[in-house]
């Protein structure tokens, strides 16, 4: 701020680009585009794709982008995806995960890894969710998948890569017992994340978020069901924070 107020005072700005600037968020009508979410977060605003029409999504891109933005957008379908692409081919999209990213520029390495551990593979797409959301937001990311309870020497066989990570975000549906298991064998934070499969008894994840929420291991904490973007939003932050504390 004081950086683009000396501009105007140096002639270098006028009055009216100052303004554009320092605005906090651009108003499309029908959304407020938070361009200061990264100043403050570290992040910058993130597109949920559920529920916005491809014309909503490509106006709020499109605003991103013109500041220079990285582009992240969850829960967009395939269909979507392929009409943004036409248009801006140099995205990628993650199709399991249902994600469609942009980086301007590649994200500085860092130390350490966050593990994400899934139980069966049904659960993958909140796994990838999960693991590619951490992914761009600069992490490094070890995938150990299906290792669920039904099987447990899977899970031991993978211990020590588990042990390794500075966090653990762990996927798991049907009973949701996994991130229990993982939570009394590491000493670092574990993000659980239940997911919507099951039977029906399941009540759509809610028998797993409740499990999870009931939990008798330490240092487990429960973000919504099939919100593996949440987890891994989570995730990412305990990461820089531990990344900080190296330097």
């Amino acid at each position: 701020m004081e950086e683009i107020l000396q501009q105007v005072r140096d002639g270098q700005l006028t009055v009216a680009e100052a303004k554009t600037q320092l605005a906090t968020y651009e108003d499309l009508g029908f959304a407020k585009v938070d361009h200061h979410r990264k100043k403050r977060q570290g992040f910058p605003e993130i597109i949920y794709g559920e529920g916005k029409t491809t014309d909503q999504i490509l106006s709020i891109m499109k605003a991103i982008l013109a500041k220079k933005e990285d582009v992240f957008i969850t829960r967009i379908s395939k269909e979507k995806a392929e009409t943004i692409l036409q248009e801006y081919p140099e995205l990628m999209y993650h199709e399991l995960a249902r994600i469609l990213s942009y980086q301007h520029e590649p994200k500085k390495p860092r130390d350490g890894y966050i593990s994400v551990i899934c139980a069966g593979t049904s659960d993958l797409p909140v796994a990838e969710e999960a693991a590619v959301t951490a992914e761009a937001l600069g992490s490094n990311v070890k995938r150990i998948y299906d290792v669920g309870v039904a099987g447990i020497h899977r899970l031991f066989d993978q211990i020590e890569d588990i042990q390794s990570a500075t966090v653990s975000i762990v996927v798991a549906g049907m009973e949701g017992a996994l991130p229990s298991v993982v939570g009394g064998l590491v000493s670092h934070p574990v993000l659980a994340v239940p997911t919507s499969i099951g039977y029906g008894a399941n009540f759509g994840g809610l028998s797993a978020l409740l499990t999870m929420l009931n939990s008798c291991a330490s240092g487990i904490s429960v973000v919504n069901i099939d919100n593996g973007f949440g987890g891994a939003y989570n995730a990412v932050l305990i990461d820089r924070m531990v990344n900080r504390s190296r330097y």
